[in-house]
């Protein structure tokens, strides 16, 4: 029986491979973001002359989207490919290595997560009030209004989620005081 548990736990610790193509994947996803930033800059060159400002405003803008979501795509690659694949061993002895990398447990990727997609959330509000400032239609405020209330859901979650760590945190580190109280003397 211990020989089938043994293999069975070889199965399961192998599985983390499985992930590994879908992180491939990301690199792709990567690869085609780095083409749409190319296609929006040769459409804010284009826009350079244009006499309204807002055109160009939101184009900017929207090269600073792809960014941020470039980044998101980056941090995801590395903090899960790190945390449940495999230890990323050439960035240890890389000077270019982020210094966030091989810090960000399961737990900090969320809280980055939440504080990409609030960043992601803004710039489009941005967009959209920028918009709305060029446009006189009424029924324009009613899509706006619910993507304030998505990027309020997601302030609200950032919060709560650091909230909900903090709390596992300083519950860890009461537990750890209290086992070092219950220490016989000497030891």
């Amino acid at each position: 029986m211990k020989k089938i548990a043994h293999l069975l736990e070889i199965v399961i610790f192998a599985s983390r491979w499985l992930l590994a193509p879908l992180y491939l994947g990301l690199i792709g996803a990567l690869g085609l973001l780095l083409w749409r930033y190319g296609m929006e800059f040769v459409k804010l060159a284009g826009n350079i002359n244009l006499e309204d400002p807002h055109v160009f405003t939101i184009d900017i803008l929207g090269l600073l989207d792809l960014v941020l979501l470039g980044n998101l795509i980056l941090i995801v690659l590395f903090a899960g490919y790190e945390n449940f694949v495999s230890k990323i061993e050439v960035a240890h002895e890389s000077v270019d290595r982020p210094h966030w990398m091989g810090t960000i447990d399961f737990s900090g990727l969320k809280i980055k997560l939440i504080g990409s997609l609030v960043a992601l959330s803004v710039i489009e509000l941005l967009k959209d009030f920028i918009d709305l400032s060029t446009k006189e239609d009424a029924n324009v405020g009613q899509g706006l209004i619910w993507r304030i209330v998505i990027h309020l859901t997601f302030v609200v979650s950032g919060v709560l989620f650091s909230v909900m760590d903090w709390v596992a945190d300083n519950r860890l580190i009461q537990e750890k005081k209290v086992g070092e109280d219950l220490r016989p003397v000497g030891h």
